[in-house]
């Protein structure tokens, strides 16, 4: 029966360390056929496709206007992710995004409107938001079982070293990354609190600076309070100067309970005693190359923007939706004080 099944012809661009994700994801889902790659570097290109059984590219136009694809992959430095997704969605390729959005609100603004005016299905990838520790939380606070959220709070210690970016040609830039441990790993917490919270942003004060890397110009600190519109007051604060990378503590503050969750855990406790938790289920898909701290819930949103490329189901995580969280993380950007 599944031979009858029209699969997703899918292509991958950009074969930098993150691919794994979308590569692997888009060989095993029964959906997707994986056709090819591309990536500017002949021989990283070249390795994937051997790798995959799938054809190579290095020039990203080339490969959309041959393999008349159904949708693509965006794995590429942030700067490139605006004009690589309107090309395609301009030549009737749907798009599944890596975050974020774009190091701008012009160029986001400018995909989320090439999306309407064409009809293309953009989304962007926000995979935490599948962990089952954010959709418990997520699920006990739209029922209202929590009651009105108070407060909440992020921490983030991670490491990046100088050596992590001396291995990189756009890590640490302004113009390429567009920022440091704001735009590229809180960003995730970030997110979640905004969608869990399901308000607009009313006001941001935060603070930013490079205090522990000798060679990027961006940011390694961040904090900062923001208020929301339903009166909510989010307090985060993140750094990759600390010696590992210590798990994202994320905390709610309800009327009827108190929550504590991670990427891989969540904690309810109610004021009537009661409780409710969730865990991380056992991965069963080898990511060859991935990274702890990505988690492995890539395949559930990749998985869902295939049902929604096939017309099974709307589009979760759409670029309409992500701009929200695009536009609190520019406004940090702008009160912080170091972007210039």
């Amino acid at each position: 029966m599944d031979r009858d099944i029209k699969k997703l012809r899918i292509g991958v661009i950009g074969c930098g360390r993150i691919s794994v994700m979308h590569l692997v994801s888009a060989r095993v889902l029964p959906q997707a056929e994986l056709v090819a790659c591309c990536d500017v570097k002949k021989d990283r290109a070249d390795e994937t496709a051997a790798k995959y059984g799938i054809k190579a590219y290095y020039d990203y136009a080339e490969m959309i206007d041959k393999e008349k694809l159904d949708a693509i992959h965006i794995c590429l430095p942030h700067y490139l992710h605006v004009p690589v997704a309107v090309y395609a969605m301009r030549r009737g390729v749907n798009v599944l995004s890596e975050k974020p959005m774009s190091i701008n609100m012009e160029d986001a603004e400018k995909a989320v409107a090439t999306a309407k005016e064409t009809g293309i299905l953009y989304g962007v990838i926000f995979q935490c938001r599948y962990n089952n520790s954010a959709k418990l939380v997520k699920k006990a606070v739209a029922s209202g079982k929590l009651g009105k959220i108070i407060s909440a709070s992020s921490v983030l210690t991670w490491t990046r070293s100088d050596d992590y970016y001396a291995e990189s040609d756009w890590k640490g830039t302004w113009d390429k990354e567009g920022g440091g441990v704001v735009i590229d790993q809180a960003i995730h917490s970030i997110d979640l609190v905004r969608w869990i919270v399901d308000s607009k942003v009313k006001n941001v004060s935060c603070s930013m600076a490079n205090r522990g890397h000798k060679i990027v110009k961006v940011e390694d600190s961040a904090e900062g309070l923001i208020t929301f519109e339903n009166g909510v007051k989010y307090g985060f604060y993140c750094m990759n100067n600390y010696g590992c990378d210590e798990p994202i503590t994320i905390k709610l503050y309800c009327e009827n309970g108190k929550v504590e969750f991670n990427y891989d855990d969540a904690y309810i406790r109610y004021n009537d005693g009661t409780t409710e938790e969730a865990h991380q289920s056992d991965n069963d898909i080898e990511y060859e190359g991935g990274k702890d701290y990505w988690g492995f819930q890539h395949i559930r949103q990749i998985d869902q923007f295939y049902k929604a490329c096939s017309g099974e189901e709307p589009l979760e995580i759409s670029g309409e939706n992500a701009l929200e969280t695009q536009k609190l993380i520019c406004e940090i950007y702008d009160k912080g004080g170091m972007r210039k």
